[in-house]
């Protein structure tokens, strides 16, 4: 196995770990706002962690789009 195949095989493991766990998925997050919300401002992971806990727990919104 290649180390690029690696990297990449460890990455989706991590993502899919956290994703089960309900942590949210931040650079999913600001990859989606660079390509379909370029005039919004990129939160900081704390900005966007608080954010996605408390839309979770508090019943906020969620989704943008």
């Amino acid at each position: 196995m290649t180390a690029m195949r690696f990297a990449a095989l460890r990455k989706w493991a991590v993502q899919t770990a956290r994703l089960c766990c309900g942590v949210p998925d931040y650079e999913a997050y600001v990859k989606h706002l660079r390509e379909r919300h370029p005039e919004r401002r990129v939160p900081s992971y704390a900005e966007f962690y608080r954010e996605r806990t408390e839309a979770r727990y508090k019943g906020g919104g969620g989704r943008c789009c």
